[in-house]
């Protein structure tokens, strides 16, 4: 596309519509397609691209259509593929038995938050190409370290249901008590940006009131997730991630294909670092003339993307020399530490996975999770800073830079379409979010302290009331976060201070037998405290006063997550190594973890060979840490040498965002069905026998033995005989004839 003068738009001078913009002789690109941008201190102020319609249409009606469409496949899945009975175990765990496409398409749903979408996007509006790198790189590396986790999960606490659980096996009930807290704010954290970001984006984009839509969009969530458990949360990710790659490929290929080329995209760049600031201050002032400019606010900072970029190598955005990126880097690296070793959801999918499955799904869930941001942010986030958009910091601050480009360059089209792809991602991340209180709930407080003779059904009711009431809950906290004027990017940013010091003594737990249970402790409420008192003790010293602003910039937050992660490593280390060392024999601690029905699938002998969870453990261990070596320290120090890109060097770069998000889309998209495609055909077929009156063949299975018993709840009658107990628990929990002989004769549970 080229951008000759127009008859409302002219160069040398800059003239809008007879407007001078006074010493510009090249005007922002934005203004030739649209010069109505001229003169505006925002993109999206008072008007909004969709109707309220189109807003209700979107968070209510995709609510509903997934919450009938899961429970359709669910019941489907039940009734076809013999998992005729929804046990408590198979509500929280999946049956775990979910195979290595599935658990990497639902990895990348749980880590696709709104922050991944709109957040990214931001940072490449503040730092250009550095900032959709860091973003990508900082937080994909713990999803490859975590897979380490699940595998040794699967090797010494195969039956657990949550993390928690295993606190309290390995350390007791103090650390239990700690680390139920820290799961919680991880939890809390999560689902606050998810509405924060979320409201702020249906509310920008179709006027449909914040308050309302904070309310509105966890009962999508609610729904489905409360009917089908983490099965049906399964389902639904893996035609979320689906429809989120759609979109992802549709703005790379508008934005570097369709409408503009990477070339040109340089050039703009090019331009935009090129004015001066006075002439940014003509350009973002009413009359052109640079009276009462928007373009610094009082404090002296920018407010629109014009000028040269502080801290960035001759003030380019096409650099990863950034002051800045680097921060927000090392930020991003340690808070993303902690909502991921922390949040009960990423334990869950590993809970959920086969042992054969579990390594490989979170590698290759990274893996694909990389392009999402690393791809939407390389192509409408320097797109917004190259068309020179009127995206002011505040709305860029709420993650409204894709809305505004999506809308700029395909209009209502392009609105809906960010506008579904977020649905998606706070859908996708909520359910699981939802499924991860539900089971700390059920089996770290009412089963671990309120009734520890719970029946399977007591456990399903309460994980039920427990997703209804953590939607509720987080309508109301997002409306409490928006009313204190705490933003998505300042949220995001503020994560690692709170739960950061959690990170190093979960990874001891499962990695180092002298880890101890009450240094564990001591290091994560005194990592708790340091953080918090640095980061207040930092906003002080550098803003002279301690409030929502200078709390929230990359310095002080930076200060406050180096200082949660690494006193709380080293006060662990310490305290295990030369106060309470332990000796602790990794193979009791599954003894320690029960199960509450006889549901025993995904813990056969099979799945708990021990030789193929150590070639496992090795697997992906080497590849994890070598992945994260390239990602973190390899990439950008290769990067130095080309400092500002050369149009080549950025050509390439393009290249490799557009390649890995079409590749991550195909992976994503067809693994998981090349997997499934015999339960898909069994399933099929049952439907098409049903509808014909005829029966199908029964499944055969070949014998497996258990690796391990179940501990059933006690009675109370102490003098009960021995067959009373199990008589009573059975009658409780009504398992089906038929189904019961499936499990005990089946070597392939499904």
């Amino acid at each position: 596309m080229s951008f000759m003068d127009t008859d409302r738009v002219t160069s040398n001078p800059c003239t809008v519509d007879g407007t001078q913009i006074e010493g510009v002789n090249l005007c922002p690109v934005s203004w030739y397609e649209n010069p109505e941008y001229q003169g505006k201190d925002s993109y999206f102020g008072d008007a909004f691209p969709l109707s309220k319609a189109v807003g209700y249409l979107v968070v209510v009606g995709f609510g509903l259509l997934f919450s009938v469409f899961t429970t359709v496949v669910v019941y489907l899945d039940k009734k076809f593929s013999n998992n005729a009975t929804v046990t408590s175990e198979h509500f929280n765990t999946a049956g775990r038995m979910v195979k290595t496409g599935l658990t990497a398409s639902v990895i990348v749903s749980q880590w696709t938050w709104a922050a991944t979408l709109l957040q990214s996007s931001n940072v490449a509006w503040q730092y250009g190409v550095s900032g959709p790198f860091w973003y990508a790189s900082g937080a994909t590396i713990q999803v490859l370290l975590f897979g380490v986790l699940a595998i040794s999960l699967k090797d010494v606490a195969p039956s657990a249901h949550t993390m928690c659980e295993i606190v309290r096996a390995r350390w007791g009930k103090t650390a239990h008590l700690t680390f139920l807290f820290f799961a919680f704010c991880a939890n809390i954290i999560v689902t606050s940006m998810l509405l924060l970001g979320g409201a702020a984006t249906v509310e920008a984009l179709s006027g449909v009131n914040y308050e309302l839509a904070s309310f509105l969009i966890p009962w999508g969530v609610i729904l489905y997730t409360s009917a089908g458990g983490l099965k049906a949360t399964f389902m639904a990710s893996y035609l979320h991630t689906m429809i989120i790659f759609a979109v992802l490929i549709t703005m790379i290929t508008v934005v570097y294909v369709k409408v503009y080329s990477s070339d040109q995209v340089y050039n703009f760049l090019a331009r935009t670092v090129g004015y001066s600031q006075e002439q940014c201050e003509a350009i973002y002032s009413p009359d052109g003339d640079g009276v009462d400019s928007f373009y610094l606010d009082a404090d002296g900072k920018k407010q629109m993307a014009c000028g040269a970029v502080k801290g960035n190598a001759q003030g380019s955005y096409l650099t990863m020399l950034s002051a800045d990126g680097l921060m927000f880097g090392i930020i991003n690296i340690v808070g993303n530490f902690g909502t991921v070793f922390v949040d009960q959801s990423y334990w869950q999918s590993a809970i959920a996975a086969r042992p054969s499955s579990a390594a490989k799904g979170y590698l290759l869930g990274g893996i694909c999770w990389f392009a999402i941001p690393f791809s939407l942010a390389t192509s409408l986030g320097l797109a917004s800073t190259a068309l020179m958009l009127p995206i002011n910091a505040t709305e860029a601050g709420k993650g409204l830079v894709p809305p505004a480009v999506a809308d700029h360059l395909l209009g209502q089209a392009g609105s809906t379409l960010i506008l579904i792809m977020l649905f998606m991602a706070i859908v996708s991340t909520g359910s699981a979010e939802s499924i991860a209180v539900s089971s700390l709930v059920s089996y770290d407080i009412y089963r671990e302290y309120i009734n520890p003779d719970a029946t399977g059904k007591q456990i399903l009711w309460v994980s039920r009331i427990v997703i209804v009431a953590f939607g509720i809950f987080m309508g109301l906290f997002s409306i409490a976060l928006n009313a204190m004027g705490l933003s998505l990017g300042w949220v995001y940013l503020f994560m690692g201070i709170i739960i950061g010091s959690a990170v190093i003594p979960l990874w001891n737990m499962m990695t180092w037998d002298k880890a101890s249970g009450k240094g564990a402790v001591l290091a994560a409420w005194s990592g708790l405290v340091l953080a918090v008192i640095g980061w207040m003790v930092g906003a002080k010293i550098q803003g002279g006063a301690v409030n929502v602003s200078t709390l929230g910039t990359n310095e002080v937050m930076l200060s406050g997550n180096l200082i949660a992660i690494l006193s709380s490593g080293l006060i662990h280390y310490v305290y295990s190594k030369f106060v309470d060392p332990q000796n602790y024999d990794f193979s009791t601690l599954d003894d320690n973890i029960h199960l509450v029905e006889q549901d025993l699938r995904g813990l056969g002998a099979e799945q708990q060979d021990k030789d193929e969870l150590r070639r496992a453990k090795r697997w992906i261990t080497r590849r994890g840490y070598l992945l994260t070596f390239v990602l973190i320290l390899v990439w950008p120090i290769l990067s130095i040498p080309a400092q500002v890109f050369t149009q080549e060097y950025f050509a390439f770069w393009v290249l490799v965002s557009i390649a890995w998000g079409f590749g991550a889309a195909i992976t994503i998209s067809f693994l998981p069905l090349f997997e499934s495609q015999d339960e898909i055909g069994r399933v099929c077929s049952g439907i098409l026998n049903y509808l014909l009156c005829r029966e199908g063949d029964a499944m055969e299975y070949a014998e497996e033995e258990p690796a391990k018993t179940v501990d059933e709840p006690a009675e109370p009658a102490k003098e009960a005989d021995a067959e009373a107990p199990a008589a009573k628990e059975e009658t409780e929990s009504q398992p089906d004839e038929e189904f019961m002989k499936v499990l005990s004769d089946s070597k392939t549970p499904v």
